[in-house]
């Protein structure tokens, strides 16, 4: 082989391995949230028991599972969590799936102390995942955010989840075979590289009619009403548009709204 044949064998035989270390790499990397989770048993339950589901639910949606964000809306009184996705590099929101709370604990309104039992209120997002949580599996809400350091009564507590088990204590509950589900397809949206999935928990569905008859049960000067009012500008402008919340906490915790 002449010389000027062998270098150029050589430059290809280095620059394919080049690139196939890179894509190796950039594989390695895509899943390596996913990979991690998979070392729990748990998840690997949820898998193999969910996963294939989720593929023909996204599908309707034109989604896929490597290439979807999700965000979860709460409310209190109807006992609900409904789930959305949308496609990656979109803005718009579309309804997936509804949840039934299995259980709950206090009462309408926000939570402002550790051990008051109830379950916050208020613009989160999640920022952990327990894949070996005492209540099955566990998706950790970002609890106390700003606002509620700035309005919490003493230690505002902590540790919020949307957890399996069916039992609580402020947190959102769910039965074992459906928080499967719900970890699954964050787990997914995480690996996709969402490190953020908004999680909105909202007091009732804050229609117009609802939203009148809580007002009437109110006193007009009462905190409730005016934190209210501000979750029913986020609601408005949620079931509206369907994207992602903006807004910032001004220095009294108050949510503001663009």
């Amino acid at each position: 082989m002449r010389s000027g044949s062998m270098k150029r064998a050589l430059l290809f035989g280095i620059t394919s391995i080049f690139i196939g270390w890179m894509l190796l790499s950039w594989i390695s990397v895509g899943d390596e949230f996913l990979n991690q989770q998979k070392k729990y048993s748990r998840v690997r339950a949820a898998i193999s028991e969910k996963e294939h589901a989720w593929k023909i639910e996204l599908g309707k949606k034109d989604l896929a599972l490597n290439n979807f964000e999700m965000l979860l809306v709460a409310f209190k009184a109807e006992d609900e969590l409904q789930l959305f996705a949308r496609k990656k590099g979109t803005e718009k929101y579309s309804h997936l799936k509804t949840y039934r709370i299995c259980a709950k604990s206090g009462s309408l309104g926000p939570k402002r102390s550790q051990g008051d039992g109830q379950v916050p209120e208020g613009f989160y997002h999640i920022d952990r995942f327990n894949p070996s949580s005492n209540f099955y599996l566990s998706l950790g809400l970002n609890y106390p955010n700003t606002a509620d350091q700035i309005k919490a009564v003493g230690n505002p507590g902590g540790d919020i989840f949307i957890h399996g088990s069916c039992v609580t204590i402020g947190c959102i509950p769910m039965t074992d075979d459906k928080i499967k589900e719900i970890y699954l397809l964050a787990v997914h949206a995480r690996n996709n590289g969402q490190t953020k999935i908004p999680i909105y928990v909202f007091p009732f569905k804050m229609n117009d009619k609802n939203w009148n008859e809580q007002k009437r049960l109110l006193q007009k000067d009462s905190p409730l009403l005016s934190f209210w009012s501000q979750m029913k500008s986020g609601y408005n402008r949620f079931t509206r548009d369907y994207k992602p919340l903006q807004y910032t906490i001004d220095k009294k915790g108050d949510y503001q709204f663009p």
